[in-house]
């Protein structure tokens, strides 16, 4: 239960940041160094530090920990939700996905500092993140919402399972390996019937992630859109479709020895025959903030390797 002493900050007005919360990838020594020092720095400028309580559990076990017991406050997602001005997520995008699905409802900002590989939706270099907590706390960084998708599995007019996606929701053919059919809705109106390794419902932030590894567009976040991505369709006609960011999305499984529901890839839940995942925007969305200088083509040249000078 939060404490009422502690109500939800006004969301409307970021600065200044009185209160970060931190979150990492959990069992990781590098990122767990890397915390601590973050969390001292934001203790000695008069921040208050909450350490998401996975995050410091097992941060603690993978350094001596014991000089930042005095900073770390640890807490669970809802008390963060509610004390939090923003979040510094420490980790890949797997950790920023984790983190924006606990705390979208609570409209906490976050901050992503890329200790993975790609990092999509974590800017801030390792190597810049306490020149990146200067610019953070003077209100230099700016706000970007991202929308989330809400999805459902109906079986037997039952709902059985419900999730966030901030990438995407996939029906696919699960552990069988075998080709799934399935029925595929918009607004109510009949799409088409696939039979296909599954289907990738996409937000924009998503099209560079699985989307992008299954031949789906790549959308600029600002594009009010869903990409519904077939996944190796046994057609030759099928190619991805684009629908409105309000459209209310259905997939029907008609046949299948065995499919399955994946949320960001994080959550998943096994499918029957006759199941439908139903699918619309979410009322909640994402709040990124960026570091100055950020730029999202800039981001694509780099995280793809596009216009590289030619190797002689």
């Amino acid at each position: 239960m939060i404490a009422s002493s502690h109500p939800v900050p006004d969301r409307d007005s970021h600065f200044p940041l009185r209160t970060i919360a931190l979150i990492g990838k959990y069992q990781s020594r590098e990122i767990a160094e890397s915390l601590s020092m973050l969390a001292r720095n934001l203790h000695d400028r008069g921040v208050e530090v909450l350490v998401e309580e996975a995050t410091a559990s097992l941060s603690v076990n993978c350094s001596d920990g014991k000089a930042e017991a005095r900073v770390w406050i640890r807490c669970g997602y809802a008390e963060i939700g509610a004390r939090a001005d923003a979040a510094i997520v420490l980790g890949g995008d797997g950790t920023m996905l984790n983190a924006a699905r606990n705390l979208a409802r609570h409209g906490v900002p976050l901050v992503g500092v890329n200790q993975g590989r790609l990092g999509f939706m974590t800017d801030v270099a390792q190597a810049d993140m306490l020149t990146c907590v200067d610019d953070l706390l003077a209100g230099r960084f700016t706000v970007e919402n991202r929308m989330l998708l809400s999805g459902e599995i109906v079986r037997d007019d039952r709902v059985v399972a419900a999730n966030l996606a901030l990438n995407e929701v996939v029906v696919d053919k699960g552990a069988m390996g075998r080709l799934i059919d399935f029925d595929l809705y918009v607004d109510g109106e009949f799409l088409y019937n696939l039979r296909s390794d599954g289907v990738i419902v996409s937000t924009p932030t998503g099209s560079t992630a699985y989307s992008l590894s299954a031949n789906g567009p790549i959308m600029h976040p600002r594009v009010a859109g869903i990409a519904l991505v077939p996944l190796c369709p046994h057609s030759l006609t099928n190619r991805p479709v684009l629908v409105g960011d309000h459209s209310a999305i259905e997939i029907r499984i008609a046949r299948a020895d065995d499919s399955r529901a994946h949320f960001d890839g994080q959550f998943t839940f096994d499918m029957k025959p006759g199941d439908a995942m139903r699918i619309r925007r979410s009322e909640d969305s994402v709040r990124f903030l960026h570091p100055p200088g950020y730029s999202y083509f800039a981001m694509l040249r780099q995280k793809l390797h596009w216009s590289r000078p030619a190797v002689r």
